[in-house]
This record gives C-alpha cells, sequence and structure tokens, in this order.
C-alpha cells in the first residue's frame, strides 16, 4: 500500500499485491520505491496521466508498484477535483456489471461447499485438471447461476476442443485464458468448436498485446496491476472497444482499495472479477460496498475510501 499525501494534508492511497506468476514480490517493490522515493517526492503533480508517464519511465521493469502508484495518483487527482473517479470517467456506476465469486481449484466436495457457502449469481471456477469436467458437471447440478471458467493457460489445444461439447451444453459463459499465453494459433482452433467467449488474461498483459490478440480472441481481461494501472487501463479499454473485444476487469484479491479502482472503472466494461475483498479475512480500507454482488462505490472524492 502507498499513500500520498499533497499540499493541506490531502492523503491519496494506492496497492499492488505480490504475484509470484509474474516475479514481483512486496520486498522487491518496497526496495525500488525506496530507491528513488525523493524523485516522486519531487515530482509537480498536475494530473495522473502525466505522472503514470513519469512513473513508467521511472520504473520500467516493475508495473505493479507503477500501478500502485498510479492508483494512489488517481486517487489524489479526484480529492484535488473534489469529484469521484467515476464522475471524473463521466459514467454512471450504476451501469457497471455484477462482480462473481471465485471458486479455487480444489476436491469437488469443496468447492460445492464453497458454492453452497457463498450464493451468488455468477462464479468463477478455476480449472485446469484432469477432472475439470466432472466437477463442472456436478457444480451445474447444484446452482443455476452463471458460471465462468478459468483455466490460467492448463489445457492442451486437444484437450480443450475434448471438453467443448460438454461446456457448450453446460452454458459456460465464457473461458479465460484456456491454452498457454503465447498459443494464438491453439485459439483459433478452438473457436473453431465453440461460440463461448475465450478471454485472454496471461496473453494480453498490456496495451502492446493488444493488437495480437485482436483477431484471436473474443475479449481481453485487464488487471490494473499486470497493466500498470488505471492510465493505461483506460488508454486498454478505448482500444478494445475499438476491436469490437469484449472487457473484463479482474482482480488479484486486491483489498477494498484496488477494488474500488475497479469499480469506478467498472461501467465501461463486460465482466468484472472484483471479489478479492470478498475472500480476504482482513481488508485494509472500506468505502465499498456489495449489494447482491454488484459492487458499490462510493460518492466521496477519489477512489472514495478510508484506511481503517
Amino acid at each position: 500500500m502507498v499513500e500520498l499525501t499533497w499540499g493541506n494534508g490531502i492523503k491519496a492511497y494506492g496497492e499492488a499485491p505480490a504475484i509470484s506468476y509474474y516475479d514481483i514480490t512486496v520486498e522487491k517493490m518496497q526496495e525500488d520505491l525506496e530507491m528513488k522515493r525523493k524523485f516522486i517526492e519531487s515530482f509537480s503533480f498536475t494530473d495522473p496521466k502525466r505522472f503514470w508517464h513519469f512513473l513508467h519511465h521511472l520504473y520500467p521493469s516493475n508495473p505493479f508498484l507503477v500501478s500502485a502508484l498510479d492508483m494512489a495518483g488517481w486517487d489524489l487527482h479526484g480529492k484535488m477535483r473534489k469529484k469521484p473517479l467515476y464522475e471524473i470517467f463521466n459514467v454512471d456506476p450504476s451501469k457497471a456489471p455484477l462482480t462473481d465469486y471465485t471458486i479455487g481449484i480444489d476436491t469437488l466436495e469443496k468447492m460445492i461447499d464453497k458454492i453452497k457457502l457463498h450464493p451468488s449469481p455468477i462464479y468463477k471456477i478455476k480449472v485446469g485438471g484432469d477432472d475439470d469436467l466432472e466437477k463442472l458437471i456436478e457444480i451445474r447440478k447444484i446452482t443455476d447461476s452463471i458460471i465462468r471458467i478459468d483455466a490460467n493457460a492448463g489445457w492442451s489445444v486437444d484437450q480443450a476442443i475434448r471438453y467443448m461439447p460438454v461446456l457448450n451444453e453446460l452454458g459456460i459463459e465464457l473461458i479465460e485464458q484456456p491454452l498457454a499465453k503465447e498459443d494464438h494459433n491453439g485459439v483459433l482452433k478452438l473457436r473453431e468448436h465453440t461460440s463461448i467467449p475465450i478471454i485472454a488474461d496471461e496473453s494480453c498483459v498490456g496495451l502492446k498485446d493488444l493488437e495480437n490478440c485482436k483477431e484471436v480472441f473474443s475479449g481481453i481481461n485487464i488487471k490494473l496491476t499486470k497493466c500498470s494501472g488505471i492510465t493505461p487501463a483506460l488508454e486498454m479499454i478505448k482500444k478494445a472497444r475499438s476491436y469490437n473485444l469484449k472487457i473484463m476487469l479482474g482482480c488479484m484479491n486486491e483489498s477494498s482499495i484496488g477494488t474500488a479502482a475497479l469499480g469506478h472503472l467498472a461501467p465501461l466494461v463486460d465482466y468484472i472479477d472484483a471479489d478479492g475483498p470478498l475472500l480476504l479475512s482482513k481488508d485494509v480500507a472500506s468505502g465499498i460496498v456489495y449489494m447482491n454482488y454488484k459492487l458499490l462505490v462510493s460518492n466521496d472524492p477519489g477512489l472514495g475510501i478510508q484506511i481503517i
């Protein structure tokens, strides 16, 4: 978590989780931040986009840290203008899609127990094993809710093609990153066997990846940490819309700080996976509310969160 202070005591916040898949640790973010802290403190802040470009060049190899600082920059911008971010983005927060609730890979019994314990209109089921179909068939028997699946690049092309008839029959809403991130030809083959939207996650990290994904995938999953913040996410949303791609906003188990950022962007996209605070044993901020899996943000300036 980062805190920026400005003027007569305005405090703004951002965050980024450490994700081993991207080889970024908390210690690395702290080390990089302290190493160049004086440059950030001496920066003349006027608007968050200019701040992001400064950060992007200051930390070219640490998009996670850039994302946390960029988020704090937008929080500061909203507080300076005394407006919530959704108002600055010119969107209606009531138009945001519902978030899903994530069920991680586990035994079938434990996965079903979690579903029963957390009734949700939308589930995101993590898959990637040899018994995926058996689990999904049993899960469908106990719920009529929308089911999305996320394979985290865990399937082969042949395996995914073999699964398609059953997945089509189960009414799966979308499939996130079924194949290895570089296997674009495999995704094209897979799309010949299904009309289920296939969403790029690891295959689409940032803006530069959109060009290669636009003819391959049905849509993209934008994660603020992965793409380096709200500023590039806004550009990715704009570009993806021009390519007629579906857009998901995804989370990496952020607290209410990062989830609030997703909430302000949510009216701009088709799907959101923003259940991070619901999966935490302890949150670090307040200011967002889930109402029947509708993520409601505050009308307070900036992100609209308060540190607990």
